[in-house]
């Protein structure tokens, strides 16, 4: 492996276990029903059967993200994970939240350019096999 696909390698899953360490914790509150968020989601006006659904499946989205050379069950995990934050991006405004604004764009920055890093490394393998 070259220099530079270790370096993306190294990158890419520095960032994916960063993203499954927060989606892991968030997905545990919201199942957990934390103390210190359930009150705010269900002031975001989310119902607490969506707020456990969501928590499940954030917690199945890092089960998917940490399973080596799934790509295309990856790829649906972000996806997933990028609408959580857009929606939540939405919902920390409609509450006035610049914290959980600035938290999402944050998110939402991490999980593209990890996207872009799971991108890369296919490109990498997949000249490697040819």
């Amino acid at each position: 492996m070259k220099t530079e696909n270790k370096k993306i390698t190294y990158f890419y899953w520095s960032l994916l276990i960063l993203l499954a360490v927060f989606f892991a914790i968030s997905g545990f509150m919201e199942i957990t029903k934390n103390p210190s968020t359930y009150p705010k989601t269900l002031r975001m006006g989310y119902p607490p059967y969506f707020i456990l659904t969501l928590g499940i499946a954030k917690i199945a989205g890092v089960v998917a993200l940490l399973i080596p050379n799934l790509k295309r069950l990856k790829e649906w995990a972000i996806a997933g994970f990028t609408f959580d934050v857009i929606f939540a991006f939405i919902s920390g405004r409609a509450i006035n939240s610049n914290a959980d604004c600035i938290k999402a764009v944050i998110v939402f920055c991490v999980l593209i350019l990890t996207y872009f890093l799971l991108l890369k490394r296919e490109s990498f393998q997949s000249e490697v096999t040819i």
